[in-house]
């Protein structure tokens, strides 16, 4: 990514990958239901993967982590495989820290999650 791009954004992402379950209508008007993880987080987005379904932007998902359930949009897809996406999400709500995430970090920081995938769903 350039360093133009970079300085476009708002903020700062967190390299985190976490389980969660991701619910929506795909592009072909298909009701789902999927695990997948997280690839990188802010406090009112994220960056998922292992995506089975086609999305569009605009479209709406719901992701649940832990005992959460968040509404996102769709701001863009990018095909990995045949059948493997990435996409990238805006939180719809005010939801206040929806990863657990302190506020106040500074810098790059990693999450690992070595117990999470029994707290995701």
């Amino acid at each position: 990514m350039s360093a133009k791009a970079k300085s476009n954004r708002k903020q700062d992402r967190i390299r985190a990958v976490l389980p969660v379950r991701v619910r929506g209508t795909d592009a072909s008007g298909n009701v789902f239901e999927l695990l997948a993880h997280t690839l990188d987080l802010t406090p009112t987005g994220a960056r998922l993967g292992a995506i089975r379904h086609e999305l569009k932007p605009q479209d709406i998902v719901t992701v649940l982590f832990r005992k959460r359930r968040i509404e996102f949009i769709v701001m863009w897809t990018k095909q990995l495989a045949a059948n493997e996406h990435q996409i990238g999400l805006r939180m719809q709500g005010q939801e206040s820290d929806p990863w657990g995430l302190s506020a106040g970090h500074t810098g790059p920081r990693t999450v690992r999650a070595a117990s999470a995938i029994s707290a995701a769903v």
